[in-house]
């Protein structure tokens, strides 16, 4: 079972892009009491695939979104939930979006993610529930 401390790993690995970025909110969170707060991160990865996907370098992005797929199927609790509020959920962001829209990204995801996906969507356009 993939864990939050764990989650990232695979991402840096595909995506060495986001290295730095990384290092940085490492650095800037190292003396955190109880652990990185992976949500911002995640946030941080957004905006970071979103402008990949503006610049049209999306060469990586099959493996990025097989990882979020993984996050879905194989994490615990939190990263399933920080896969869908944390990432999914920012990627849905029309403010963070100036050239893009968020359905060019549909095509990149799982099973699962579409899934949760499409939830995000019900909830914030109809109110409904975010449950399994």
């Amino acid at each position: 079972m993939i864990n939050k401390d764990e989650m990232m790993n695979p991402i840096l690995e595909v995506c060495p892009s986001f290295r730095a970025e990384w290092d940085a909110f490492v650095d800037e969170w190292k003396d955190e009491k109880d652990g990185l707060p992976i949500y911002l991160a995640l946030s941080d990865l957004a905006r970071h695939l979103i402008s990949m996907l503006q610049a049209g370098e999306t060469e990586a992005f099959p493996q990025i979104f097989e990882i979020v797929e993984r996050w879905h199927t194989e994490g615990d609790g939190y990263v399933r939930e920080a896969a869908t509020v944390g990432l999914l959920e920012d990627l849905q962001n029309t403010n963070l979006h100036e050239k893009t829209n968020p359905e060019q990204l549909r095509c990149y995801l799982g099973t699962e993610s579409l899934k949760w996906w499409d939830k995000l969507y019900g909830f914030w356009e109809r109110g409904e529930m975010l449950r399994p």
